[in-house]
């Protein structure tokens, strides 16, 4: 399960939109807190799941709390490790530049593994992660390289590679940006909501228009049909 957040004004306080996506359905969930109790409410604390995110602190306390696995996004590192290696320190921006190279070459194997055998796949990619742990984990003397090194000493280092050993645990969490990234157009078309009401239904629009597509559904006819058995007092039509 894919989950990321993105600002939301109602009425001009600082709301957050919350969208979780599977291949199957995306929800959306607008609320005040950009918290993990947010997290703890919608999946609950008995969620075994992979979760797909990136490094924010809810995340980190939700997997800590939880037995959830949890996949960290690849291209949010790629991000601040491509920061770095633009700096204006030689030796932060060479240890930069060794990380992103170590990254091409973990995804080059990846996108060529239909071309090699699953032991010599396995064997690489493994070779290829043992690398880039062992330069990470010597950062120069400087705070921000001692920083991102500080995260692959423990928990989290595993939780970049899930991926790896499956296939059904994607490396990145684009597929929940490109999700969200609707509802951050209305939201500047719109200038947000204006109460409780017009929450509910933004999210609720939202998640049919989203789900409907990913299940090759017509949103006009999914509405028309939730009306009818409204009026009708009979079975409403499902999304999940």
């Amino acid at each position: 399960m894919g989950v990321d957040e993105t600002g939301h004004k109602n009425n001009g306080d600082k709301h957050w939109t919350w969208c979780f996506q599977t291949l199957n359905y995306t929800l959306f969930h607008i609320d005040k807190s950009r918290g993990s109790q947010v997290l703890f409410e919608l999946l609950g604390e008995d969620f075994t799941g992979v979760l797909n995110c990136d490094f924010y602190g809810s995340y980190r306390k939700f997997s800590r709390l939880t037995d959830a696995t949890v996949q960290y996004c690849m291209t949010h590192l790629i991000r601040e490790i491509r920061f770095l290696a633009e700096h204006a320190s030689k030796s932060l921006a060479r240890w930069g530049r060794q990380l992103l190279g170590w990254i091409k070459t973990l995804f080059d194997t990846l996108h060529r593994h239909d071309r090699l055998t699953a032991a010599v796949f396995a064997r690489r990619m493994e070779e290829i992660k043992k690398g880039f742990l062992r330069r990470i984990r010597r950062p120069p003397n400087h705070r921000l390289a001692k920083s991102l090194a500080r995260r692959f000493k423990g928990k989290a280092a595993k939780s970049y590679f899930q991926f790896m050993t499956d296939p059904h645990v994607e490396p990145t969490n684009n597929g929940t940006e490109r999700e969200i990234r609707y509802t951050v157009i209305d939201r500047r078309i719109t200038q947000g909501t204006r109460g409780h009401n017009g929450m509910r239904w933004c999210e609720r629009i939202w998640t049919v228009i989203a789900t409907c597509k990913k299940q090759h559904r017509n949103v006009f006819d999914f509405i028309h049909q939730s009306l009818i058995a409204h009026w009708n007092r009979t079975s409403h039509p499902q999304l999940v």
